[in-house]
């Protein structure tokens, strides 16, 4: 298993992942959205398999600044947003052997159970 967690470094809840995944004594490798933003056939991979809803940062300023149009928005509009400003998306995101497994950090239970710890 490659554990992959997209994140910023200054986010509580990618600091509570990052202390979770270091006391269960589980590798990742984490990647700074800010320094190293998704390709849109990425993005493209993570919506397909979990929804462009899941992966909605809904508390940051860029979710925030977006006009009410986004409320109608396909998943292929979602797909160029989370592209276009990856603050957009929401953190962290897990992926197992580049493969979207669980975004968020409010159940550690949910991940462990992905993880397979």
């Amino acid at each position: 298993m490659t554990l992959q967690i997209y994140g910023i470094p200054n986010c509580e809840t990618c600091k509570k992942a990052l202390k979770w995944l270091d006391i269960n004594v589980v590798d990742f490798e984490f990647i700074n959205l800010k320094e190293k933003a998704p390709s849109r056939a990425q993005i493209a991979q993570w919506v397909a398999i979990l929804g462009s809803k899941a992966l909605r940062n809904t508390s940051g300023k860029s979710y925030r600044e977006l006009g009410e149009e986004k409320q109608e928005w396909t998943e292929e509009q979602w797909i160029d947003a989370f592209a276009n400003d990856a603050m957009l998306i929401k953190r962290p995101l897990f992926l197992d052997d580049e493969e979207a497994i669980h975004v968020g950090f409010r159940q550690p239970q949910d991940l462990r159970e992905k993880l397979r710890i």
